[in-house]
């Protein structure tokens, strides 16, 4: 047996460290991008990409919550926190989600100032380099989506979401800035209409962020699939006759298993601890990258 199927919470812990080391990219790729586009916006006289930029400034700020939220999750066990740090890794998700709203709000007022106030036509050089940050952001976006699949991570999961929305904002600026160009003299507010776009976009994404983050807080049960294969696996373990309850929550990038098994009556307490713990063996070594830790409740199956 390896070290991490002997031992759960170094697979969950090893997890975390690694995803921290991703979101340190994205937090790196953020500043790059930020500059790009405040230099892109001020010097193409598009306000689109200036909020665009603004955007890149708060996910760096958001992506170090996440960040500092696996760094806590990576700590083993303790007294005060038997069941680890995992929980941090959502609430650091939810804090992404508070900023998300933050971020559409500020963007949204200064875009109605920009339509109110007419300024100068935006530079056609603004396209091309958006259309790079949009292919840059996708690829990030998806890569992060891969990671956070393979990790069980809520937080990933919204920092993917994060890095998609940012490529729509993009895209929607690409959109308003050809606008503007194309159409000539009283198009110039088309990206400022394009940003005000991009509000509601990143509104609707800060919804979905925060109702995950939320679920995974609030020990939302695992999906019907993942509860189906660990009673499965605890029913192949010899003596278990029948299940009775089975409860199943996510805590942080692994899950927590309740179980209530059934045995033969007559079996010794030495015997039916042997199938409990058999149980409990079979569910963390059939599955070291879900499950952390079960408990298994033992009763005399029905008759006997």
């Amino acid at each position: 047996m390896s070290a991490e199927a002997a031992d759960p919470h170094a697979a969950t812990m090893r997890r975390a460290v690694d995803s921290a080391r991703l979101v340190a990219r994205g937090i790196v790729l953020n500043l790059a991008l930020a500059a790009v586009k405040f230099a892109g916006g001020i010097f193409g006289h598009t306000y689109a990409l200036i909020a665009d930029g603004a955007e890149s400034l708060l996910d760096v700020f958001s992506s170090s919550l996440v960040w500092a939220g696996f760094r806590v999750a990576a700590r083993p066990p303790d007294a005060d926190h038997p069941y680890g740090h995992g929980k941090a890794e959502p609430l650091a998700a939810l804090g992404v989600a508070v900023t998300i709203f933050a971020a559409a709000g500020w963007i949204a007022v200064h875009a109605v100032h920009e339509i109110v106030n007419p300024h100068q036509r935006p530079h056609w050089f603004t396209l091309p380099l958006l259309a790079v940050i949009v292919v840059i952001k996708v690829s990030f976006s998806r890569r992060m989506a891969a990671a956070g699949a393979a990790a069980g991570s809520t937080a990933l999961d919204v920092e993917a979401l994060h890095h998609w929305s940012d490529a729509i904002t993009s895209a929607a600026a690409f959109v308003g800035i050809a606008l503007a160009i194309a159409g000539g003299p009283g198009w110039e507010v088309a990206d400022d209409w394009a940003a005000l776009f991009a509000c509601a976009v990143i509104a609707f994404n800060g919804v979905l962020m925060i109702n995950r983050a939320v679920g995974d807080v609030m020990d939302t049960a695992a999906p019907g699939k993942f509860e189906g294969e660990v009673r499965a696996i605890a029913l192949g373990v010899p003596g278990v006759l029948a299940l009775d309850k089975v409860r199943v929550r996510k805590s942080g990038l692994s899950h927590l298993v309740d179980i209530q098994v059934r045995v033969d009556g007559k079996l010794s307490v030495r015997s039916g601890h042997d199938i409990a713990h058999a149980v409990k063996d079979a569910l963390l070594a059939s599955s070291p990258h879900a499950i952390s830790d079960v408990s298994v409740h033992v009763e005399p199956a029905l008759g006997s």
